[in-house]
């Protein structure tokens, strides 16, 4: 009797014709259990987005070495760089560190 009401209804004759119930797998097929679901989509668009991201910055970061090595090709530049960044001196230089005293460390800081 139940199922006889069912039937009658018209969602129920919509709900059952094959090609809804076709269409609705093959949907929720694509959704969850396919190799290019919508979830691997989405992984796969936010892991594109951080390469992007990291893409700019490695372009930044080749501009600015780029901008050093120019002016690397100066030798007073490239002079003055050792010096600052590497202590280098001349043979017959001796070269003083001074240290301010808000920058030497005590045992207070730590």
């Amino acid at each position: 009797m139940i199922f006889k009401k069912l039937r009658n209804k018209k969602w129920f004759g919509i709900a059952t014709n094959m090609y809804v119930l076709v269409l609705t797998v093959f949907v929720i097929w694509m959704i969850f259990f396919d190799t290019n679901s919508l979830f691997i989509h989405n992984e796969l668009q936010n892991q594109i987005e951080s390469l992007e991201k990291q893409k700019e910055y490695l372009k930044d970061e080749i501009a600015r070495d780029k901008k050093i090595i120019e002016k690397l090709s100066d030798p007073k530049e490239l002079e003055k760089f050792a010096r600052e960044q590497y202590f280098l001196k001349k043979k017959d230089e001796e070269i003083y560190l001074i240290e301010y005293q808000d920058s030497i460390k005590t045992k207070e800081d730590e």
